[in-house]
């Protein structure tokens, strides 16, 4: 037979997985040094710069 599940047990389970999970996105998006987000600002600036420059004029 089959296991009874609670459902608001399995669905406050989900959405606690789901905050941890938001929780360590949120940890390396912003737990950066000053180094390294220049950086990465440079480095879009310069990946947008290239990509500015093959744009075609039509």
């Amino acid at each position: 037979m089959a296991e009874i599940v609670n459902l608001n047990r399995a669905r406050k389970a989900r959405a606690k997985q789901e905050e941890a999970a938001q929780a360590a996105a949120n940890r390396t998006k912003h737990g950066r040094t000053k180094a390294e987000k220049d950086n990465d600002r440079r480095t879009e600036e310069r990946r947008q710069a290239l990509l500015d420059g093959a744009k075609r004029e039509d």
